[in-house]
């Protein structure tokens, strides 16, 4: 494949983003990124080449953003093809941020009877069964035909050359080898993940080797049917748009989707036609806060997006600055308001699409969050934090008193969500509370912004057939019982309330911060304190996604047995001890790790300068090429 000149440019740029650090005037571990053309980064170097490649085809940042979607996709990079796709667009045009919401939704038949029959307690983490409708394909397409300016061909090119064959990247072998044994369940699964399987000896590396060339046929043939698609819609005089919806509906309505359905009924799996045939893409508005002066942007509440703001809502009442970044005082304040923020969200937050309707408008209300911040004991953590009661904020009564009254003994610990077709293997409660997703950040010089967190699919996944298609996990998120959420109680045609959440702040109506994190639960708590650390500390973009985080176990996790762990908390070993002892003495159960976060990406706009600052943290792949 012949891409056009200037690539080798970006190359150099590339290893030069790798190899320059100032000994003398970086204080931090990777450099910041400088551009003024344009700037991308995402959580592997070939998916951010991508970006950089699409750039210099003349793409704006949408048709960037897209490719590297494209790219970590087809790199299994905590997630796949089959996933979810959440996204921030701001358009310079409109002068408006767009939200993309392209999460999967349960299949026919799955419901509550459905698992309680066999034996679960929630939807299982992995397998046929865990998998909502594909979102990562249509969310690709429609943001590319609504806001790009490129084909589908020339943003998938990328991600096709990389599907012919890549050299495999160690965490990626590593993964796929530990979690060989789900992997060898699913036919498909095994055929693609599995090259080096040998029978005779199953305790032999299975997986490709470090540097191999891992190869996806059968990826490639759906990929390319895609571009047919579209090319076919142009032949017959159809334009841009159109053909990119072509393709859309070729995936969701031709012999792509019966493809994909076949493997999965096959294996036990519930999607069915007329599921991926009803299933669309909303664009829509995103919800905002002010915090002094600054507009913060997140997805609405079918993600855990909204709880950023109603946290940041919270300590606006306080002087965080005045408390000393890190200090004791600084993490109880910032533990205590995400505790309350969170259990808002176990409670609260779902499918604005599906009955009944979530009381936004009074989580989000400034008099809402001072009622809240009034209930945060200053001497000690509260391990019995509850939802609060917003419907008064917003003139109406609380239609589920009742189940708020029986939330804490809601809590199920002893669930089996691995029970039955997927037992083995299961994820630790830890890994879950952090498990998959990627981020992608991209911005240019006409104004476009583009802040993604994918996800889905990822390792061990069930790959649907020939298709090559790895399916989402995501159905574990919901829950069975109405006294945990009434909002999120599993339907069919219903979307879990999701984790993912990119994040954008403006000031002076000018983008001013695009940032998004991977990570489950953890990422609100880590964008949270990345944005602190930018606007209350005064940190430039690469100081503050290296800097120390804070994690709290107290809310209910989005994953396996949504279990909670009440004053849990971690914080990076280089916290001093003093400030851990003060931790422990207000109540904490202290733990440290070298890495309290997800590897962060994002972009800081110098308005003065007109030029763009890129960061990604200094551990795990995530990566970035500016221009």
């Amino acid at each position: 494949m012949q891409f056009r000149e200037g690539f080798g440019l970006f190359v150099l740029l590339a290893l030069a983003f790798t190899t320059s650090k100032s000994t003398s005037a970086q204080r931090t571990t990777k450099p910041v990124l400088h551009g003024k053309h344009w700037i991308a980064i995402t959580g592997k170097p070939l998916a951010a080449t991508a970006g950089a490649i699409t750039f210099a085809r003349g793409g704006n940042a949408v048709d960037a953003a897209c490719a590297m979607l494209a790219a970590a996709s087809t790199m299994w990079d905590s997630l796949a093809w089959g996933g979810e796709t959440q996204a921030l667009i701001y358009n310079p045009n409109s002068q408006q941020v767009r939200g993309i919401n392209a999460l999967g939704v349960a299949p026919t038949g799955a419901n509550q009877e459905f698992f309680r029959d066999r034996n679960l307690s929630f939807p299982p983490e992995f397998g046929p069964l865990a998998a909502v409708t594909p979102g990562t394909p249509g969310g690709l397409m429609v943001m590319l035909a609504e806001f790009g300016t490129l084909s589908l061909r020339e943003v998938l090119e990328p991600a096709m050359e990389m599907a012919r064959g890549y050299p495999i990247e160690e965490s990626e072998s590593s993964n796929i080898e530990r979690d060989k044994k789900i992997i060898q369940r699913w036919p498909a699964s095994r055929r693609i993940f599995l090259p080096n399987f040998n029978p005779d000896n199953p305790k032999a590396w299975s997986a490709p080797i470090p540097g191999e060339i891992f190869r996806q046929p059968e990826l490639l043939v759906t990929l390319e049917k895609l571009i047919e698609a579209e090319s076919r819609a142009l032949r017959v005089g159809k334009n841009r748009r159109e053909a990119i919806f072509a393709a859309y509906d070729r995936f969701y309505r031709g012999d792509i989707a019966q493809d994909l359905v076949q493997a999965v009924r096959a294996e036990g799996g519930l999607l069915t036609l007329e599921d991926l045939d009803q299933w669309k893409v909303y664009i829509e508005d995103p919800v905002v806060t002010d915090y002094k002066g600054t507009r913060v942007y997140k997805l609405a509440q079918w993600t855990q997006g909204p709880v950023m703001l109603q946290a940041l809502n919270i300590l606006k009442n306080t002087d965080l600055k005045s408390m000393g970044y890190n200090s004791a005082q600084y993490i109880h304040t910032l533990y205590q308001a995400m505790n309350l923020a969170f259990a808002d969200r176990d409670f609260y937050y779902g499918d604005p699409y599906f009955p009944p309707i979530e009381p936004m408008k009074g989580l989000l209300s400034s008099q809402y969050a001072l009622e809240r911040y009034k209930q945060i004991n200053w001497a000690q953590n509260d391990p019995n934090v509850m939802p609060g009661d917003p419907y008064p904020f917003q003139g109406e009564e609380n239609p589920f008193l009742d189940l708020l009254a029986d939330w804490p003994t809601a809590q199920v610990n002893t669930g089996k969500p691995g029970d039955g077709p997927t037992k083995a293997g299961l994820m630790s409660h830890d890994e879950a509370f952090s498990a998959g997703t990627t981020s992608i950040q991209a911005a240019d010089a006409e104004g476009w912004v583009v802040s993604v967190t994918p996800s889905g699919g990822w390792t061990p996944a069930f790959i649907a057939g020939n298709t090559g298609i790895g399916l989402s996990q995501r159905m574990q998120s919901f829950v069975l019982e109405a006294s945990m959420n009434p909002f999120n109680v599993i339907a069919a045609g219903k979307r879990p309330r999701a984790t993912l959440t990119p994040g954008m702040a403006f000031r002076n109506g000018r983008p001013y911060l695009s940032f998004a994190v991977q990570g489950g639960d953890t990422q609100d708590q880590n964008l949270l304190q990345f944005f602190l650390n930018v606007v209350e500390f005064g940190m430039n973009v690469q100081e503050a996604v290296e800097a120390a985080n804070i994690n709290s176990y107290q809310m209910r996790s989005s994953f396996g047995t949504h279990e909670s762990q009440p004053g849990r908390i971690v914080v990076r070993e280089d916290v001093p001890e003093w400030i851990r002892f003060e931790l422990t003495e207000m109540g904490y159960h202290v733990e440290t790790e070298s890495l309290t976060s997800g590897p962060i990406t994002a972009i800081f706009f110098d308005q003065r300068h007109g030029t763009m600052w890129g960061g990604a943290s200094d551990f795990g792949e995530d990566y970035g090429i500016a221009w």
